[in-house]
C-alpha cells in the first residue's frame, strides 16, 4: 500500500482511549505514552486524548506538576451523563491553557439524539467536532437519521467488557448504513482491538476495524446493509488487507469522511495489525 493510501485510509484513525477499559492506564503514565505517540512513526495516525469529564480535574492537575515544554495537549472528551454536562465538561477542558479542546463525545437516551446534539454543538469552539452517543435499540438507526444537519456525527458503541455489550453484525451493519444513508460521520468506541473479525480470548466476537472500513466503503459505493453485514463478518484478513490497498486515494478519503475515527485503549496493537497484514510500513 502506497504512503499516500495508508494517510488517507488510517490516518488519525485511532483516538487514543488509554484510560478507558479494559486498559485503565493510570493517567501519569497515559499522558507521556501519548506524546511518545505523537512524536513517534506512529504519529500520523494518532488520534486525540480522551478523557471522561469525571477525570478533567485529574488530568489538569497532573499537567500542572510537568516542567513545561510541552504544548497544549489535544483532548476529546466524553459525557456519558448526557446533555445536561456538556456546558460544564467544555468549560473545564477550555478554561486550561495546557489543553485543546478538539472534540466532544455525549450519550443520548432514545429519542434524544437530535436535541443533544443542538446542545452539544452550541457548547462546543470552532473547529472541535462533536458526536452523539447513539443509544443501542430498536430506534437507533432512526436516532442516527436525525442527526443529519445538526453538525454533530454518531459515535457507535462497538464493544465493552461483556459479550452483550458487543453488537452483532447485523445490528452494527444498520447503524452504519443510517450514517451512510443519511450523510452523517460516526466515530466507535470500545470493542475494535484489532484490524479483522476474530473471537477474543474471553470469548466476546469482536469486530475488526478494517472490516468496518471496507464495510462503510461498500454502503458508500451502493451497497445495502447486508453487503456491509457480510464485510462485516469476514474473518480472511489478508483478503480484507487486499481489498483496503486497492481503493484509490479518493475512495479512502471517501470512507474517512464517514468513519472517522475509533477509540482504543491500545495504539500500538491495531497499528501492529496492520503492519503485520502488510497494509502499513512503521
Amino acid at each position: 500500500m502506497s504512503d499516500l493510501l495508508s494517510r488517507a485510509l488510517y490516518g488519525a484513525l485511532f483516538d487514543d482511549a488509554a484510560l478507558f477499559p479494559p486498559g485503565n492506564a493510570p493517567m501519569g503514565e497515559a499522558i507521556p505514552a501519548h506524546r511518545g505517540h505523537r512524536t513517534s512513526r506512529r504519529a500520523p495516525y494518532v488520534g486525540p486524548f480522551l478523557v471522561s469529564d469525571a477525570r478533567t480535574a485529574e488530568l489538569r492537575a497532573v499537567l500542572a506538576r510537568e516542567d513545561g515544554g510541552h504544548g497544549p495537549l489535544a483532548v476529546a472528551i466524553t459525557v456519558p451523563g448526557g446533555a445536561d454536562g456538556v456546558a460544564a465538561a467544555v468549560g473545564a477542558v477550555r478554561a486550561d491553557p495546557a489543553l485543546s479542546l478538539v472534540g466532544a463525545e455525549v450519550a443520548a437516551e432514545p429519542g434524544q439524539a437530535a436535541r443533544t446534539a443542538v446542545v452539544l454543538t452550541g457548547a462546543l469552539p470552532a473547529g472541535a467536532e462533536g458526536y452523539v452517543e447513539v443509544a443501542r435499540g430498536d430506534g437507533a438507526a432512526a436516532d442516527t437519521a436525525t442527526l443529519a444537519g445538526t453538525g454533530a456525527g454518531a459515535k457507535f458503541r462497538t464493544g465493552g467488557v461483556t459479550a452483550a455489550a458487543h453488537p452483532g453484525e447485523h445490528e452494527l451493519a444498520s447503524l452504519l448504513a443510517a450514517a451512510v444513508g443519511a450523510g452523517v460521520p460516526f466515530k466507535c468506541t470500545a470493542g475494535l482491538h484489532h484490524a479483522v473479525r476474530h473471537t477474543s480470548p474471553e470469548g466476546f466476537e469482536q469486530h475488526g476495524f478494517l472490516n468496518v472500513l471496507l464495510a462503510t466503503h461498500a454502503l458508500r459505493t451502493g451497497g445495502t446493509s447486508a453487503d456491509a453485514e457480510a464485510v462485516l463478518a469476514d474473518r480472511d484478513g489478508p483478503a480484507l488487507a487486499a481489498r483496503a490497498a486497492a481503493l484509490t486515494p479518493a475512495e479512502a478519503e471517501g470512507v474517512r469522511s464517514s468513519f472517522r475515527s475509533f477509540g482504543t485503549c491500545s495504539i500500538t496493537e491495531p497499528l501492529e495489525d496492520l503492519v503485520v497484514l502488510g497494509a502499513l510500513t512503521l
